[in-house]
């Protein structure tokens, strides 16, 4: 096959786990699989394919991932520090028999990220960091439960906020909802990004190049790299069983961001304008996708 993989014989059982024959389960897709590849089309390898059971099992991380930001819902505000994030995820997430992915990857030193106003991504909670009144911020919470992965995060406007704060949180969040309208089986994964682009320079709004979604489930991080600043009709096809983020980072003013923070992490606006990002992760289906953590 075209990723190098074995298949089984047509008699045997399929590869996915369903206990069927393969004649009877996978042969089709996978023929239909071989034929794209061979049209010159990215196809993604069948490894990157989750099963059923694959997927029951991102449920139940997703389950908590969901719960930690609904936590985080009830009671974040102003004079709340991002330290105090950083505990409530913690503690939700080890108390429901799960481990915060964030926590020590390549060297983060916290559970979660927490990045407020000019910070695009990978903001590093601190018991310095205060929220107050007008602030907005992106609480991005990964979760890991018997070794499956989610992922997604929430914007959180803190009290009452400028007309601009808050439309660039709506619109960032309405432009997820339409790259999501662009997932369809057997389409191109530049359909969603571009879809998220337009929607955000439809506004006003530049979309960042650096950052994007990221394929997910059984590790943090996996195949394919999900840009919004593509075009329609390229990238990856949008296979049933692949499972990946849309979380476009969606700045105010110019698209350009800064890497320099001492740190190591923390990205900020390049002009320090207001950023925003929502992500959700999914899983897509032989007529959709299927909405998994929000």
């Amino acid at each position: 096959m075209y990723d190098g993989l074995t298949s089984p014989g047509r008699n045997d059982e399929c590869w996915c786990g369903s206990g069927k024959k393969y004649k009877k389960c996978h042969l089709d897709f996978d023929e239909r699989l071989e034929g794209l590849f061979e049209a010159g089309e990215d196809v993604p390898t069948r490894d990157l394919l989750k099963t059923a059971a694959d997927i029951e099992g991102v449920k139940r991380s997703a389950a908590v991932n969901v719960g930690v930001l609904d936590y985080v819902a009830e009671r974040i505000g102003p004079g709340v520090t991002t330290e105090q994030i950083d505990t409530w995820v913690h503690d939700y997430t080890v108390e429901h028999g799960a481990i915060p992915a964030p926590l020590n990857y390549e060297g983060f030193p916290k559970s979660v990220c927490t990045s407020a106003n000019e910070v695009v991504c990978h903001g590093i909670p601190s018991a310095d960091e205060v929220l107050a009144e007008g602030d907005i911020v992106n609480v991005d919470c990964s979760t890991i439960l018997d070794g499956y992965f989610s992922d997604s995060s929430r914007m959180f406007c803190i009290g009452e906020v400028s007309p601009e704060a808050a439309d660039l949180v709506r619109v960032t969040k309405e432009a997820v909802e339409e790259g999501l309208k662009a997932v369809k089986p057997w389409g191109h994964l530049g359909d969603v990004g571009a879809a998220v682009n337009e929607y955000a320079k439809a506004h006003g709004y530049t979309v960042v190049r650096e950052f994007g979604g990221h394929g997910i489930g059984l590790e943090f991080h996996e195949d394919p790299f999900v840009s919004f600043v593509t075009e329609p009709g390229e990238g990856p096809i949008m296979v049933p069983g692949m499972m990946f983020t849309i979380e476009p980072m969606i700045n105010a003013g110019a698209q350009e961001i800064d890497m320099t923070d001492p740190n190591g992490w923390t990205v900020r606006t390049a002009d320090r304008s207001l950023t925003a990002q929502w992500e959700v992760q999914i899983v897509v289906t032989d007529d959709g996708y299927e909405l998994l953590s929000w």
